[in-house]
């Protein structure tokens, strides 16, 4: 008995896509999205911006930040703490004086009230922006640098300010609290900084 084969075969999942840890933007890739918020008046992505850098937060955290969660009375604060929907523990954060100065703008253009969210989505069915929509905002700004936004996500917001601090410090374990990691595995492997520090050991050693 004959048995028919499919002609067709199916396309890996993966071809043509990068897989693995989205890339964290450099220090002039950031200035770089920066200066073209600036300049084109998008004051609420340059808040959103900026608080993404700053927090080092998930993207679910991130869009459901309420104006108290980081202020009182309309002033902003220099450090928020906030409770992880992931792993329901606090982690804190630095608001630095260019994040308070964007947020500010952006709460005086839309008069937003202590607790209304900060960045309120223009859809019925959520009260504050979508994680996917968040992705979208990110995929803009990689692609207003000419970046390829398949190498860069939302995580790469959470990972770029972190990824600078251990590069600049080597302090793994300030790292791992600034991420509101439980495990210190676990900020190795999200930072990828064995590899790294195994190459850059490498390349400072000719045989």
């Amino acid at each position: 008995m004959k048995t028919r084969h499919n002609s067709k075969i199916a396309k890996p999942w993966n071809k043509g896509r990068l897989i693995g840890q989205k890339l964290p933007l450099k220090l002039n890739e950031i200035w770089a999205i920066r200066i073209r918020l600036q300049l084109s008046g998008h004051d609420r992505d340059l808040a959103l911006f900026n608080l993404a850098i700053d927090s080092k937060l998930r993207g679910c955290d991130l869009v459901r930040l309420r104006l108290c969660d980081i202020g009182q009375g309309g002033n902003i604060g220099t450090r928020a703490i906030v409770m992880q929907k992931k792993t329901n523990r606090p982690v804190q954060f630095e608001i630095t004086t260019q994040t308070r100065a964007s947020i500010e703008a952006w709460v005086a253009k839309t008069n937003l009230k202590a607790s209304d969210y900060l960045f309120q989505s223009r859809m019925k069915k959520s009260p504050h922006l979508s994680t996917r929509q968040y992705a979208r905002i990110v995929a803009g700004w990689v692609r207003s640098i000419e970046l390829d936004p398949s190498a860069y996500g939302t995580h790469t917001m959470r990972r770029t300010k972190a990824t600078l601090i251990y590069r600049r410090t080597k302090n793994i374990r300030a790292v791992q609290l600034l991420l509101g990691h439980t495990k210190l595995e676990s900020t190795v492997r999200y930072l990828g900084i064995e590899v790294d520090d195994a190459l850059e050991i490498a390349e400072q050693t000719e045989v």
